[in-house]
């Protein structure tokens, strides 16, 4: 006797599979290094209503990403054994439909964004075009993932912004919510992303040489594994460095310590260059984000 075929998914479950709504390790990795901003910005803790808007903004934003990166990458997630059934490749969305959800996605984070000021309403703007330019960049750039570190990181001057922003719309205002030390943290954050997507670009290495995808892991080739300890080493010696120019403490200190240990503990799963091992280490990366976030929020709230 034959057995019965297997129901095809809901429209429901094709949407919720498009926007990754069972990995939320990709929002978490934008969300921590945004909190931990925002409670710098606030000199703790900020309120409830820039908490919603950057919690549910970043949960709505990362959603909106993954529709525009699948309808940019069709074509080559077709010939990646991991990316092969994701809905717009496999057919069972239509490009019309993925770009749709995506524009939804994209305006009710902007519907939050509105709530806040203006510098931060212009930031958003440039933050949405970093997002939308990433996904082509992997065609042209060697290294996109440091495309994909700007955009990443572009909520940390926004937390600047909506905690020291005001009213005004003219160009200067941007610079006077957003001070120095926000920019340094960006650039800080950026070495985060640099790691943790190339221990992501080692998982389809095989797959992205075959089909002539850029990619840090094949630019840097057997320097991998050597390049993405040197990117952790220079995110947390950027974090120490800032943490004590901005009077973090002791116990920011344990947080950055606990970060560095779990640092430490993924070159062990990516030395051997397994898909496993590398898929392991990205798919936990948001603890070491949450790590630096503990220690910047409890050492401010004990202050």
């Amino acid at each position: 006797m034959t057995g019965l075929a297997a129901a095809p998914p809901s429209r429901l479950a094709l949407y919720l599979d498009l926007i990754r709504w069972d990995r939320p390790a990709g929002w978490l990795l934008l969300l921590w290094p945004s909190l931990s901003a925002l409670w710098i910005a606030a000199d703790g803790w900020p309120g409830w209503h820039l908490l919603a808007v950057f919690v549910l903004g970043t949960i709505l934003m990362r959603s909106a990403g993954c529709c525009v990166n699948d309808v940019a990458d069709r074509d080559f997630d077709r010939h990646v054994k991991r990316t092969a059934k994701r809905p717009v490749t496999s057919g069972a969305l239509s490009v019309r439909a993925a770009l749709a959800a995506g524009a939804v996605l994209a305006a009710a984070a902007f519907g939050l964004v509105l709530t806040t000021n203006p510098p931060t309403i212009l930031l958003s703007v440039a933050g949405l075009a970093i997002t939308l330019a990433y996904p082509y960049a992997k065609r042209f750039v060697s290294m996109p993932q440091a495309v994909l570190g700007v955009a990443f990181s572009f909520g940390i001057p926004m937390a600047f912004a909506a905690a020291l922003g005001g009213a005004d719309w003219r160009p200067g205002a941007i610079a006077d919510a957003v001070p120095p030390h926000a920019w340094g943290l960006l650039v800080v954050n950026l070495f985060w992303v640099l790691a943790y997507d190339t221990e992501y670009a080692m998982v389809d290495r095989d797959d992205d040489l075959s089909i002539g995808m850029k990619t840090s892991a094949i630019t840097l080739g057997r320097h991998d594994v050597a390049a993405v300890m040197a990117f952790y080493a220079l995110h947390l010696l950027g974090w120490a460095l800032l943490g004590r120019a901005l009077g973090l403490g002791g116990v920011f200190g344990i947080g950055l310590a606990a970060a560095a240990a779990q640092a430490t503990w993924h070159y062990t799963l990516i030395r051997g260059r397994t898909r496993d091992g590398c898929f392991r280490a990205f798919r936990l990366n948001h603890w070491l984000g949450a790590a630096v976030f503990a220690g910047v929020a409890l050492d401010l709230a004990l202050r």
